[in-house]
């Protein structure tokens, strides 16, 4: 029984699921907005409201666990902690917005946008 198992799995193994999740907040960093299925943007969006609360302390040490969290990728976690973060200053969460669009016609999957409030 899967009690309390609320992550995904995505037909995948856990080495890709962290890259997915690594490269669709990525790109959600550098975009502001992506174009994702419903299921992958509800469980985007706890894993970047995390690194956006411990980017908005902005020390040295919350700096190296998000590029640890974030692949090594240098130039968005320096857009995180320099752009994204200041503008959710004085917020306590919520930073993210996912709007249903419907389905994708050519399977069926149901189709979100998550972006920056």
């Amino acid at each position: 029984m899967r009690h309390h198992n609320t992550k995904r799995k995505f037909g995948r193994d856990k080495n890709q699921r962290k890259a997915l999740l690594n490269s669709l907040a990525l790109n959600l960093i550098v975009r502001g907005k992506i174009k994702t299925t419903e299921p992958k943007a509800k469980e985007l969006r706890p894993f970047i409201e995390k690194l956006i609360t411990q980017a908005k302390k902005g020390d040295a040490a919350t700096r190296r666990i998000v590029i640890s969290k974030l692949s090594n990728r240098s130039k968005e976690v320096k857009k995180l902690f320099e752009v994204v973060a200041p503008k959710y200053k004085d917020k306590k969460g919520g930073y993210t917005r996912v709007l249903k669009l419907g389905v994708r016609k050519a399977d069926g999957a149901p189709m979100a946008i998550i972006e920056f409030v």
